[in-house]
């Protein structure tokens, strides 16, 4: 090998890094994501306690960070095309910080749920923001697994979560127990989120603005700056002409981009993202996720223990997450997606079938010792299987799948329909569970999995290695 080429050898390899950097910084944001979400599962019971809430309000108390979320991931796709991803996600920082605070502060339900609006708002915009930034700095060849990054994010914030809230009702005796400062154990929870979001916001300022947008705000050269630090020289400015190519073809993005002019209709591509994005939360994942600690506890496990069983779940998730990313640009999106609604399908059966023998003692389900086996090994299978699959490929699917034109507003909708139904699965659980408990619960979600089997097969089309300025609009 000549000495030049093992130079640009050398170069490549520095530029690969900083890209996996700058991504790793971004994915920050998606820690958060799942940090937030996860931090509720082990205070469900200090918050009935300390705001003396039934189901339905513990239900909303829950649930109302999604309605934050809603709102977030539909404007903050919007407003990023005016004020950039990079500064969207450092407002995201900020309110994970402050509702982080305020979370734990609330000393009712309206004042907590303000503050876990708040979070929702970050939340939202992370969850899309991330995967738009990731695809518009990443290379194609890479690009999602460097996308798959957000999913192993959200998945570690999650863990990380599940590891505070058991280590802090271990050491205190109880969630509701009293612990530093003399406040509870469930405050210290939210608390904890205060780390992260500090050095999420922190990092940020340290990292280079989407190329793709400085060039859509007539900023050429500060792009072509960004772009060198990405791929080499003489890529960098071909890929500069082939981003103002596409942009001059197209005009300012809104709205009505998802319209197509010709027909009236809502463009295919954009059902395709909110078929992908609802799906991904009416199989149920986020009931585990939310509410893993009162459904382990429902069934005879003790706090210790079911907030134990939130953490091998935390594990098993991450390892899922990355076998994908091993496989995802070799394979492809669409065969993960049906692999993993196949396996969603058939645990989710088992469970709903382990959970309809669950007995009725002293007013709480039990189940037998088999049974009980077999639901714990099927829920984390399922687990695995999702987030393998859905949780990952759904993200990386949205970032990319969308024309540079409707990339901003695509997004929009479909992080506005995702949260819409996270909110939706979330708030009818407590209720479902009092009502046709956690067999029927299941069922339904199973029937869901199996349909989304076909909409895979159907209605979805591959985007592996294919460069952005190439998507299009059916």
């Amino acid at each position: 090998m000549s000495s030049a080429t093992a130079l640009q050898d050398e170069d490549s390899r520095k530029r690969q890094f900083y890209v996996f950097i700058i991504c790793c910084v971004a994915a920050l944001g998606g820690f958060l994501f799942g940090f937030d979400s996860g931090v509720i599962n082990g205070t469900v019971d200090g918050l009935q306690a300390a705001f003396d809430s039934e189901a339905a309000g513990t239900g909303f108390n829950v649930a109302s960070m999604l309605l934050g979320c809603a709102g977030g991931a539909f404007f903050a796709g919007r407003l990023a095309d005016r004020f950039g991803r990079r500064m969207l996600l450092i407002v995201a920082a900020l309110f994970f910080i402050v509702s982080a605070w305020g979370s734990g502060v609330a000393t009712g339900s309206f004042e907590f749920v303000i503050y876990r609006i708040l979070g929702g708002i970050a939340v939202g915009a992370a969850s899309v923001m991330t995967p738009a930034y990731i695809s518009e700095v990443a290379p194609a060849a890479i690009r999602g697994r460097l996308a798959t990054i957000q999913q192993i994010a959200i998945i570690t914030g999650l863990f990380m979560a599940f590891v505070s809230n058991y280590v802090l009702a271990r050491v205190a005796g109880a969630s509701t127990a009293e612990f530093w400062g003399g406040f509870e154990a469930w405050r210290w929870m939210f608390w904890m989120e205060l780390i992260p979001a500090t050095i999420f916001f922190l990092a940020l300022l340290g990292i280079p603005e989407s190329p793709r947008f400085l060039i859509s705000k007539g900023e050429s050269k500060k792009a072509l700056k960004v772009l060198r630090t990405l791929m080499a020289d003489r890529e960098a400015d071909q890929k500069a002409e082939d981003i103002r190519t596409s942009l001059h073809r197209e005009r300012a993005p809104g709205l009505s981009d998802l319209i197509n002019g010709a027909t009236g209709r809502v463009h295919r591509i954009v059902w395709v993202g909110i078929g992908l994005a609802v799906f991904q939360q009416l199989v149920g994942i986020n009931v585990v996720f939310y509410y893993g600690a009162v459904l382990w506890q429902s069934v005879g496990f003790t706090e210790s223990d079911a907030l134990l069983i939130n953490i091998i779940s935390g594990a098993v998730s991450i390892a899922a997450c990355l076998i994908t990313i091993a496989v995802i640009d070799k394979v492809g999106r669409k065969p993960i997606l049906w692999i993993g609604s196949v396996g969603m399908t058939v645990t989710l059966c088992i469970l709903a079938y382990a959970f309809s023998t669950a007995a009725i003692v002293d007013g709480s389900l039990r189940l037998s010792d088999s049974m009980g086996i077999v639901a714990l090994l099927s829920a984390n299978i399922y687990v695995m299987f999702f987030n393998a699959s859905w949780g990952p490929v759904m993200w990386v699917m949205l970032g990319e799948m969308f024309p540079n034109q409707m990339r901003g507003s695509g997004l929009a909708v479909s992080g506005l329909f995702q949260w819409l139904a996270n909110f939706g699965i979330t708030m009818t659980f407590p209720i479902m569970l009092a009502g046709i408990g956690l067999g029927g619960a299941y069922g339904i979600y199973a029937f869901f999995a199996l349909i989304s089997v076909f909409f895979v097969i159907k209605m979805v089309k591959e985007t592996r290695g294919r460069e952005l300025e190439d998507m299009a609009y059916e």
